[in-house]
């Protein structure tokens, strides 16, 4: 039966390697956005307290270049995030998904509560640095948990219903934070990271069953996972939408870089960041569901391409009026959030894409696209942040270039031919 004709709500497999049920269609979105979303907070909630945990951690704030450093906080979280990924997903494709899910959340919990009691300042970073590393590990598990129940555009559906709700986090983590520094010190910043980790521990452990079988299991040795991600790199589809996701990626971390100094700086908006920054968010939600509604109807490759062109126009747009006109909030934020928005339809749909053909060892294939997703992009969003001049006109002019990047390598990977309807 094409893929198209499969009904829409039914997992590859029913039952998890120990006749465990697998759970319900919406219990398993909000579970994969739950394990997704452990990345998004462990950012996000940060961004109100950076400079309250720098001060307290040994650096002064005297200078420009301390003010900078605080950045570190988060980025050192992002560096630990992206390359762990190559070593679970063999672990993964190798022990089954439960182990290095369970490990992955208990570090993540554990590595919270030791932030929390640091006062050193390169002793947070490590600290940080190992916290996206476990990070990384559930957040793999999450997404090979899904290639193995769902495939083609049916996965691609899943992931915008998943991505629909892991958009939440984005819209209230900094306004969380600034909650809880009102009523707590910033500790508790961190311990709300440790007790959402162990949350996750306990309803994976009693509802999450295994969903790689033992006969699917790959062994465990250097020449067998060198072996699987050459694998990853001659898959022509994988390969060319893992770049094309680490490319237009980039546009989201300059923009989680910047976006305080755009709404703080440019426009003004000190009382009211959270508030912008949840509507930009909200709208990324919104085209994740309607991806999710229509991805098995109209297909992936015609709703990311399409959203690719109109990113990649929107952008140009907003640059040249930006250029020609000066900076408007009120011509800004709704040509941004438009532009913003694409990502709900190129996000899901490039994943689902480049998992398609390597659902056999969805682990390792996981831990690539992860790697690329993440690494690179947050280089190239560090770099585009760094050209921040006191207006919105390096941001806009990145999206652009990233964009363009983008579509270069689809082309590429496609042989010329977009909006197809596989």
């Amino acid at each position: 039966m094409p893929d198209s004709e499969q009904p829409p709500q039914q997992p590859l497999i029913k039952q998890g390697a120990h006749g465990r049920s697998v759970p319900s269609r919406t219990e398993m979105v909000i579970m994969v956005a739950a394990l997704m979303a452990l990345n998004a907070l462990a950012i996000d909630i940060m961004l109100p307290a950076l400079g309250e945990i720098a001060s307290a951690t040994g650096l002064t704030g005297a200078s420009p270049e301390d003010a900078n450093r605080q950045q570190l906080i988060i980025f050192a979280y992002i560096l630990g995030f992206g390359a762990p990924q190559l070593f679970w997903g063999p672990i993964s494709d190798r022990f089954g998904r439960r182990m290095p899910l369970f490990i992955g959340l208990i570090g993540y919990a554990l590595t919270a509560v030791l932030c929390a009691a640091l006062r050193d300042f390169h002793a947070l970073l490590a600290a940080r640095f190992l916290q996206g590393v476990f990070a990384s590990g559930a957040r793999l598990v999450a997404v090979s948990v899904v290639r193995d129940l769902y495939a083609g555009r049916r996965m691609a559906g899943f992931m915008s219903l998943v991505m629909t709700i892991f958009m939440i986090v984005p819209m209230i983590a900094p306004a969380m934070g600034q909650v809880v520094l009102f009523i707590a010190p910033w500790q508790w910043i961190f311990g709300v990271l440790a007790l959402f980790g162990l949350a996750l521990l306990v309803w994976t452990w009693f509802r999450l069953p295994e969903t790689l079988p033992e006969d699917s299991r790959k062994p465990l040795n250097l020449a067998s996972a060198f072996g699987n991600y050459l694998e990853v790199g001659r898959s022509r589809v994988t390969f060319g939408y893992m770049c094309a996701s680490g490319i237009i990626f980039g546009a989201l971390f300059s923009f989680i870089g910047s976006s305080e100094q755009v709404f703080r700086g440019v426009f003004g908006q000190e009382e009211t960041f959270a508030f912008w920054f949840a509507g930009i968010a909200a709208a990324l939600a919104g085209a994740n569901f309607f991806n999710s509604r229509f991805v098995e109807r109209v297909g992936m490759r015609r709703l990311s391409h399409g959203a690719m062109v109109v990113f990649i126009l929107m952008s140009s747009a907003l640059a040249l009026r930006t250029w020609l006109f000066g900076e408007s909030l009120y011509w800004f934020f709704p040509m941004f959030t438009l532009t913003f928005a694409c990502f709900g339809m190129m996000g899901a749909n490039f994943s689902a894409l480049a998992m398609e053909p390597l659902g056999k060892i969805a682990g390792t294939a996981s831990a690539a696209y992860g790697f690329a997703t993440t690494t690179v992009s947050s280089l190239l969003g560090m770099v585009i942040g760094s050209y921040y001049n006191g207006t919105t006109l390096p941001l806009m002019l990145g999206f652009v270039a990233l964009g363009v990047g983008s579509l270069i390598v689809v082309l590429i990977t496609e042989k010329g031919k977009l909006f197809s309807s596989r």
